[in-house]
């Protein structure tokens, strides 16, 4: 019995993926390096069900309808450059590679050069969703060859994610696009993961709010506007105690949050391309500072204080209204900020990228779901070329009257020492978005000046250089 489709690599994702394709219909072939992993797979997971296991790279090739598809869900990097490199003697022209991990988009470019050197077809799948998402409906985001693409297109819409815009799967173009927009999905959830982060700090810290205080606040908050995967389950693991102390869990994990890099790459592309994404940048930093935990306990003991005063709820349950409305704000910003680097990007890579259908496909199954992605997709479907959301009316609409509940929030938490880097450089990137006049006027000035860079001028056309020392002291005489 030939396979439809086959899995490399049976760890959470893999196994979780084949099991889901499986339950479509199709009949799936699974290989993972070490044996003994398909060997519990076969007899615990997929017991009873279409999976055939395949012990050696070979036979996992010929168990493969042709022309084979092929899924990779090794780790990214070096390990699935190996498996590509043992793969491609042993697979025949027109056979499809789709790699499904979280790589770096320019491997990706790299991947598909090489694939099409030996005939091969490549398509960059970015999968999210987690475990849960890869098992019962993940949001995929493919590129690389449109035409292999379209062979699996039916396996992948019917293991996608559904949402009442159809599947959570699309081709969004050439070379390495799925990838990066996996890439920067993955951004955005680094930031507003520290959003969330930083509301739950002002209450527990600054208010003094008791664990169940505040998950009841986020259940609520879930039913609303901020209807979302990452609130959901905010509010979700706020409840768990652990077992053998019966803390609260969250009380009692260590403080240093790690990374696997993908907000690393982001805010690397996007200083490349010139596009500004601050709280993507600042949530990658707070995470590098969260980990230097020994150094920030001394530190904190060197600049140690009186007792710092607590925040105080106004008129009840107010603030708590206004801090809603400052993580709203801050939410929509950094999609924005996102979907603008996806903007720059498209144009830089010839992409070709509808927005709209990213917006779209990231409505279910992703860890970024929320309810507000329908507005992103309605402001593309309005206008496809927008280069920013900042430039749509329907999101100033969104946002004009809740800027103040972000700005009240940062000072009145700075005044209790509370760090906010993601909230605090949302707020400056849209107060520096909707100045007419920013001081980069004295840096033009101050660049002339020492290295004679040159520089615009408001009133007249050109570039111009002035002789900064020799007018200073004709200016002075």
């Amino acid at each position: 019995m030939d396979a439809h489709i086959g899995v490399v690599g049976m760890a959470v994702m893999g196994s979780s993926l084949a099991l889901n394709i499986e339950s479509r219909g199709y009949t799936v072939s699974v290989y993972n390096r070490t044996a003994k992993r398909t060997e519990n797979f076969v007899k615990e997971r997929a017991q009873g069900k279409k999976i055939i296991p395949t012990y050696s790279l070979s036979d996992f090739v010929d168990s493969l309808k042709k022309p084979r598809k092929i899924i990779l869900m090794v780790k990214a990097g070096e390990p699935t450059d190996k498996m590509i490199d043992a793969l491609i003697p042993l697979l025949d022209k027109g056979d499809i590679l789709i790699d499904g991990g979280n790589a770096y988009y320019k491997d990706t470019e790299r991947r598909i050069e090489r694939a099409h050197k030996y005939g091969l077809r490549y398509i960059g799948l970015g999968i999210s969703g987690g475990e849960s998402g890869a098992l019962h409906g993940p949001s995929m985001m493919a590129g690389g060859d449109e035409d292999a693409y379209r062979e699996v297109e039916e396996i992948l819409e019917k293991a996608a994610a559904k949402t009442d815009d159809g599947p959570c799967v699309a081709y969004l173009g050439r070379g390495s696009a799925g990838h990066f927009v996996k890439m920067t999905h993955n951004g955005i959830e680094y930031a507003i993961m520290e959003a969330i982060a930083e509301v739950y700090d002002i209450m527990r810290v600054g208010l003094s709010m008791e664990i169940p205080q505040i998950q009841k606040i986020f259940k609520e908050w879930n039913k609303g506007r901020l209807n979302s995967y990452l609130i959901e389950i905010t509010g979700n693991l706020l409840g768990v105690k652990d077992r053998d102390t019966g803390h609260y869990m969250v009380d009692i994990i260590l403080d240093k949050a790690k990374s696997k890099g993908t907000g690393k790459w982001t805010t690397q592309t996007a200083l490349d391309l010139g596009v500004p994404v601050p709280s993507i940048s600042e949530a990658v930093f707070a995470r590098i500072l969260s980990s230097y935990k020994e150094e920030r306990v001394k530190i904190s003991r060197m600049l140690d204080k009186e007792d710092i005063p607590t925040l105080q709820a106004v008129d009840g349950t107010e603030f708590l209204d206004i801090l809603e409305a400052a993580l709203y704000t801050a939410m929509l910003l950094i999609y924005a900020q996102g979907f603008h680097l996806l903007h720059v990007a498209s144009g830089e890579y010839e992409y070709g990228l509808n927005l709209a259908e990213v917006s779209r496909i990231w409505k279910g199954g992703c860890i970024i779901r929320a309810k507000v992605l329908n507005d992103f997709k309605e402001m593309y479907l309005e206008n496809k070329d927008l280069s920013t959301p900042l430039l749509s009316e329907r999101f100033i609409d969104m946002i004009k009257d809740n800027i103040s509940s972000l700005r009240e929030v940062i000072l009145r938490a700075k005044e209790v020492e509370i760090p906010l880097p993601v909230l605090s450089s949302t707020l400056d990137y849209i107060d520096g978005a909707k100045r007419e006049r920013l001081p980069a006027n004295i840096i033009q000035a101050q660049r002339d000046y020492f290295g004679a860079h040159t520089f615009e001028r408001r009133d007249r056309e050109g570039v111009f250089h002035v002789e900064w020392e020799k007018e200073a002291e004709d200016s002075n005489s």
